[in-house]
């Protein structure tokens, strides 16, 4: 196989995500760079809302086994069982304001904690693992 030298400037936030990506999976950047250009970029997750993006941005940096920790994470019943009362006593009209408040935080973190897991799970497609749906 022939093999071509190409020289190419690229924005520094694709080229820190390709850096991270071969730390976490301990392999040469350039193996990295040439996996991105068969398959793609890393998957993005600029299109999500900025509050959660510092979040997902992080998980570039992580190792496999990391990821796959996410992607298998589960919340407890305790925390669904008060996530749907919550969720109930809003459609009632009964929540008091420290409850809309609560709710409103139990909200965003089950945004997050569901964007963390998907954009792992992409992670691990994307670096060539078999990911099965839920």
């Amino acid at each position: 196989m022939a093999v071509e030298t190409v020289t190419l400037q690229i924005p520094e936030i694709l080229y820190q995500r390709l850096v991270n990506t071969a730390r976490a999976t301990q392999q040469p950047l350039e193996k990295v760079i040439l996996h991105a250009l068969q398959v793609g970029s890393p998957p993005e997750w600029d299109d999500v809302p900025e509050e959660f993006q510092a979040d997902l941005a992080a998980l570039d940096k992580q190792d496999d086994n990391t990821l796959w920790q996410i992607v298998r994470s589960r919340k407890t019943a305790t925390d669904m069982e008060r996530y749907n009362i919550l969720l109930e006593g809003n459609s009632n009209g009964t929540l008091t304001e420290v409850e809309r408040l609560e709710l409103i935080a139990l909200r965003r973190d089950a945004d997050c904690f569901m964007l963390r897991k998907a954009q792992a799970a992409v992670l691990l497609h994307w670096r060539g693992h078999r990911v099965p749906t839920p």
